[in-house]
């Protein structure tokens, strides 16, 4: 009994009748001529028919070959419709950006240039572990953040594309001893609690790159603290806590505070799509 016929099978079988040609049948289809080839044969095999008579000088349908092309033909218009009904083209896709006017922003606006028929709709919340969430259930289509700090099963369930290296910084009170330098050599934080989302079961990728960085230098992991939302609520826990925050270059200016680049050695982090 025949079941369950997928549709690749039946393109190839189609391909090749329309050709007589197994080489040129796929380069029509894209595919290497050994995978069309294992494709026809497993198509007869389920089928229990022999398609194609086979010599080194030519390929002819069989009278079984000759029944299947109407009903194969039938089939792959069908998928094709059906395909195209649930494309779905006009759905908006929901990009997470994390913090407005940042490299993804950038990202984000030369694909609206690019694309303009797509709509896509950003959102701002932090965490590539908490967006990696989002994506597997649905709710999510494209986040950025730092691919290499999520789990390995997780990593496995998604697709990605490295965006860029981008250099880390250092979010400082305006008042503190670093401030007034251009630049903060990694060595001047020694004796520092620095913050990097611990704690915020969001963002466990950035606290690892943190800690991964801060190893042998004297500095210290500042314990979990309350995320702050917008720009008001950081200047308020900025002030409360005074605690210099591990941030990347190009992180938006905050009220009452200095964001210097870090050096000696200058860290990246790679930020992925």
């Amino acid at each position: 009994m025949v079941r369950d016929i997928e549709p690749r099978l039946l393109r190839a079988f189609a391909a090749v009748a329309a050709e007589l040609h197994f080489t040129r049948a796929a380069a029509r289809l894209y595919i290497a001529q050994q995978a069309l080839s294992r494709d026809v044969r497993r198509l007869e095999r389920e089928l229990g028919a022999e398609l194609f008579i086979r010599t080194t000088r030519q390929v002819t349908l069989t009278a079984e070959g000759e029944r299947l092309l109407p009903y194969a033909r039938r089939v792959m218009a069908a998928h094709e419709e059906l395909a195209a009904a649930f494309a779905d083209a006009h759905r908006p896709l929901l990009v997470d950006l994390n913090t407005e006017g940042m490299v993804s922003g950038r990202v984000l606006a030369r694909a609206r240039e690019i694309d303009p028929g797509c709509e896509l709709m950003a959102r701002f919340e932090s965490g590539l572990t908490g967006a990696a969430a989002d994506i597997a259930a649905g709710r999510l289509d494209v986040s950025f953040g730092r691919f290499a700090g999520l789990e390995p099963g997780v990593r496995a369930g998604l697709d990605h594309q490295l965006v860029r290296f981008e250099p880390l910084a250092v979010i400082l009170p305006e008042d503190h001893p670093l401030a007034a330098r251009d630049r903060v050599p990694l060595a001047a934080l020694a004796g520092e609690a620095v913050y990097a989302g611990a704690g915020n079961p969001r963002t466990p990728e950035w606290t690892d790159l943190a800690r991964r960085l801060f190893e042998g230098r004297g500095i210290a992991l500042a314990p979990p603290a309350p995320m702050a939302v917008g720009v008001e609520e950081f200047r308020r826990v900025m002030a409360k806590h005074r605690r210099p925050v591990l941030a990347v270059i190009d992180f938006p200016a905050m009220p009452g505070t200095v964001l210097r680049p870090l050096t000696d050695p200058v860290p990246l982090s790679a930020l992925s799509l």
